[in-house]
């Protein structure tokens, strides 16, 4: 923290030079020098001001003798913290109820330290400035501003998470903070989105232990080569994150969806549509979502070949525009009379596919090319040398091309071993260009609804994008089942309070964390106490808390005579 002025110049020459209080914050590997207070021109400035401060008291406390004793006294910044972002997500966490269900769920546990503001801590830290539980428990002791907890120890954010986690046994913290967050932003869940990812660990093996939770499995993050959880998220059409589920890694897809049933039909909800991704859609586990009268959105696989997508494809009929980018058609199958389907295209998708599509071909051609090339090029050397012509029927760049994970798919394999563009191949894929194919149990819902519905799973997958990258649950330093569970509850928690955040503000979080980074709470002290005060509010950072439905902070937090 210091004093610094700036300079500028008029039209006619003269200089003119301002004084502000000023400190440096790191941007990455770099500082950026950030002003907390413009103390107006230098050739005005109140000298007598700055040795007061608490000039400005007066009206907030009505109290001209504490004011009086301290008028006149030099005062010197002794911290700065930013405090706006904690500020506005402890605003969410109490009017969203969070603070009381925890406080309900957790029970008369009698600590030394509020176990509910450590949880808000690490769920803050996670929103704010991802870390490690030990660099946690520093940021929230040194570095941040968060109210009701002056410090906090890894000890205790260790033991408020065995005691979350513990809470959370049968969903009850979950339960708890859905219902107090939907009755009061009056969220729709008819329709819950599902979606799974998973994270892997930093280690060379996965667990011993044959009830291990880091296990070898199919890596969404494409890292097959470390141990991995499997992590499921059902969010609301909103995009409000409603519940999450952690298995071990090597569980398969196919099998999770009954639990996820299960474990939302506890919750008692009204009438609720489960939309689901062409990964759960099999028909053991739809049958099960139609189970005690549950109904489904699920896409359908259509490169695969089934009979059903074979089918609805080959019907005729007219397509209904419902956006610019969006039409369908429904069509009824024979062979299942208890389910509707509804083709979709997006015209936009379709000139994606169609410009990729044939960017890999002309790739293929020009391989083809080059092997055709350099065989006979081989030849004739093996000719011109009297040696025998070689009559393998492929060559190493062959085999490398048809197993090509993108390029092998547009190939086939003449009887001579030779490979050429499979031209059938390509003629399927045009016809299904910018195409997707949609299944629904509800006889209630239009065409409409059904495909616009489907659309908003992205929302849970854009959940999990933000879980990843905004939230950065990576590297996960924890062992022990219970603990890896409560890590991602945390990062649950953080997601939901930036989600309403973002809904309410009408900007990304991005935008939200690093404009209210910028209001800080300035600790200033001296002979005659100790004065704590707030940085002024910009325009921008006003709004956003008003949005939100959150009170500015005071200017005055804390004033403490000596």
């Amino acid at each position: 923290m210091y004093l610094r002025t700036t300079q500028r110049t008029n039209k006619d020459g003269s200089h003119v030079r301002y004084v502000q209080l000023a400190h440096n914050r790191r941007n990455g590997i770099s500082t950026v020098a950030e002003v907390l207070v413009n103390l107006g021109r230098e050739d005005r400035l109140d000298v007598e001001g700055l040795r007061r401060l608490v000039g400005s008291i007066n009206r907030y406390l009505g109290d001209s003798t504490k004011t009086e004793e301290l008028t006149g006294v030099g005062l010197s910044v002794r911290e700065s913290r930013p405090m706006g972002t904690a500020w506005l997500l402890d605003g969410l966490w109490h009017e969203l109820g969070v603070d009381q269900a925890l406080r309900e769920v957790l029970g008369a546990r009698r600590f030394t330290t509020d176990i509910e503001r450590v949880i808000f801590a690490l769920v803050a830290n996670r929103g704010i400035d991802p870390a490690s539980k030990l660099a946690a428990a520093e940021w929230a002791s040194k570095d941040a501003c968060i109210s009701g907890l002056q410090e906090m120890d890894e000890d205790q954010a260790y033991r408020a998470m065995d005691l979350l986690v513990e809470a959370d046994a049968q969903s009850e913290v979950q339960e708890a903070v859905f219902f107090a967050v939907a009755n009061l932003l009056n969220l729709e869940v008819d329709l819950l989105f599902f979606d799974t990812t998973s994270t892997y660990f930093h280690r060379d093996t996965e667990d011993e232990d044959e009830e291990g939770f880091r296990r070898y499995g199919h890596s969404k993050d494409h890292r097959p080569d470390l141990p991995q959880i499997v992590i499921g998220l059902a969010v609301t059409r909103e995009g409000i994150p409603v519940r999450v589920w952690c298995w071990p890694g090597n569980t398969n897809d196919q099998t999770i969806l009954p639990e996820v049933r299960d474990g939302l039909r506890g919750w008692k909800l009204h009438r609720v549509i489960t939309v689901v991704d062409r990964g759960f859609s099999s028909e053991a586990n739809l049958e099960y979502l139609r189970r005690a009268g549950g109904q489904w959105i699920a896409g359908e696989r259509m490169r695969d070949g089934s009979p059903h997508a074979v089918e609805a494809l080959a019907r005729q009929g007219r397509y209904q525009i419902v956006r610019d980018n969006l039409k369908i058609k429904e069509v009824s199958l024979a062979s299942t009379p208890d389910r509707r389907w509804i083709v979709c295209h997006n015209p936009v998708e379709a000139e994606r596919d169609k410009a990729q599509r044939d960017a890999a071909l002309e790739h293929v051609s020009g391989e083809l090319e080059q092997i055709g090339v350099h065989r006979v090029r081989q030849d004739a050397r093996a000719k011109a040398s009297g040696q025998k012509v070689s009559s393998q029927t492929h060559r190493r760049a062959e085999c490398a091309l048809r197993n090509h994970p993108s390029f092998g798919r547009w190939l086939r394999q003449l009887p001579s071993g030779r490979l050429v563009i499979d031209k059938k191949k390509v003629a399927t894929e045009e016809r299904l260009d910018g195409k997707y194919l949609l299944t629904t149990s509800d006889p209630g819902l239009s065409a409409e609804d059904v495909a616009l519905g489907y659309k908003n799973l992205l929302e849970a997958e854009r959940g999990f994008r933000d879980m990843k990258s905004t939230l950065l649950p990576r590297p996960i330093f924890h062992r022990l089942e219970p603990r890896i569970r409560a890590h991602v509850l945390l990062c649950w928690l953080a997601l939901l309070l930036v989600r309403v955040a973002e809904r309410r503000a009408g900007t990304s979080w991005g935008r939200i964390s690093t404009e209210l980074g910028r209001l800080h709470t300035v600790t200033l002290e001296g002979a005659a106490g100790t004065v704590v005060q707030t940085t002024p509010l910009s325009d921008e950072q006003d709004r956003i808390l008003r949005a939100c439905g959150v009170a500015p902070p005071p200017r005055l937090t804390a004033l403490q005579p000596s």
